[in-house]
C-alpha cells in the first residue's frame, strides 16, 4: 500500500516535470476580476501551487509550533509584498527567487532539516516577499485590490493545509520517508524551473 503511495506521487511529480507550459503562473495580465482572479493565481501557477504545499509540508514536518507559525510567516509577508506589487514598486530577481524558493524548500524537506522557528519562519517569509510581488504585479488593472489580496491569501492558506495535511499523512502512516520523497520531488522540480 505504502509503496504504491509513493509510486503515484513520484508519478505525479515526474508528470509536472514534463508541463512547463503550466509551470509559470506570469503569463500575462489576465482577466479583470478581484477575489476569483487572486485565488485562481496561486493554483494556475505550479509554481506557486508547489512551493505553498512545500512550506506546508515543511510545517508538519517540522512539527510543534511551526505547524502553524511557517504558513502564517509565509502569508503575511507574502501580502506585505504583493501590497509592494501591486504599488507597481519593480524589485530584481522575482522568478529567479520564486524558483530558488521551491528548491530550497524541496531540499529542507528531503533532508529532514529543522531550524529553529525564527530562522525557519524568516526563510519562508524571505520565500513569500517573491511569490507576494508576483501576484501582486499581476493584478488585473480592473481588479479590486482588496478582494484581490483577499483570493491570494485564503488560495494560500489552503495549499499550506494541503500540505500539512500530506505531512500529517506521512506521519501517521508511520513514513517519514514519504515526506522526504515528496521533497526530493519538489527540488528536482525546481531545479527544472531553474532550467527551463
Amino acid at each position: 500500500m505504502q509503496m504504491n503511495v509513493v509510486t503515484r506521487n513520484v508519478g505525479w511529480g515526474m508528470g509536472l516535470l514534463l508541463l512547463p507550459a503550466l509551470a509559470y503562473a506570469h503569463v500575462g495580465p489576465g482577466h479583470p476580476g478581484g477575489f476569483t482572479q487572486g485565488l485562481l493565481h496561486p493554483l494556475l501557477g505550479l509554481d506557486h501551487l508547489v512551493a505553498m504545499v512545500a512550506v506546508g509540508l515543511w510545517a508538519a514536518q517540522c512539527g510543534g509550533r511551526a505547524v502553524w507559525a511557517l504558513p502564517l510567516s509565509f502569508m503575511a509577508v507574502m501580502l506585505l509584498g504583493g501590497l509592494i506589487g501591486m504599488a507597481g514598486v519593480s524589485m530584481p530577481f522575482i522568478e529567479p527567487g520564486i524558483v530558488v524558493s521551491v528548491l530550497v524548500l524541496g531540499l529542507l524537506i528531503a533532508a529532514a532539516v529543522r531550524l529553529p522557528l525564527v530562522a525557519s519562519s524568516a526563510l519562508v517569509g524571505l520565500f513569500a516577499v517573491f511569490h507576494g510581488h508576483a501576484h501582486g504585479t499581476e493584478m488585473p488593472a480592473t481588479a479590486s485590490g482588496l478582494a484581490y489580496a483577499i483570493g491570494f491569501v485564503l488560495a494560500t492558506g489552503v495549499l499550506h493545509c494541503c500540505g500539512i495535511g500530506l505531512g500529517m499523512l506521512a506521519k501517521k502512516l508511520a513514513s517519514p520517508r514519504l515526506a522526504q520523497y515528496a521533497g526530493g520531488t519538489i527540488a528536482a522540480f525546481g531545479l527544472y524551473l531553474g532550467f527551463a
